[in-house]
């Protein structure tokens, strides 16, 4: 399962250098409208990363949680409160969501988080 997500992380890369030669106008003004919003403010970086990652696991969005877990980590969020966070999205998404928190399980691997 660890593989499934290194694979992952590896392949989106390569899609984002596709997807920045391709259609560079969007690539840009998207990168630095996730830059201008994830950056610490009246909500830190690692607050915003929860947000978002609720958001992915409420909405089924696999590389979203996938790339948001990772994110949360790098921003010093501890495993509790990343799966507490997924709780929250549950409580907000029901069957679908809980279904989707296996997915940050697969990230905790692949980093070697514990939890």
């Amino acid at each position: 399962m660890a593989n499934e997500v290194q694979n992952f992380f590896k392949e989106f890369m390569q899609a984002n250098q596709k997807a920045a030669k391709h259609i560079p106008d969007t690539f840009k003004a998207f990168m630095g409208l996730h830059e201008s919003i994830i950056t610490d403010g009246a909500l830190s970086k690692k607050q915003k990363e929860l947000v978002a990652l609720g958001i992915g696991v409420a909405t089924h969005c696999k590389p979203c949680i996938y790339l948001h877990t990772q994110a949360a980590v790098q921003a010093g969020a501890t495993a509790k409160e990343i799966l507490e966070a997924a709780s929250v999205a549950v409580l907000m998404g029901g069957g679908p969501a809980f279904a989707h928190v296996q997915e940050i399980i697969r990230v905790f691997d692949a980093l070697g988080v514990e939890y």
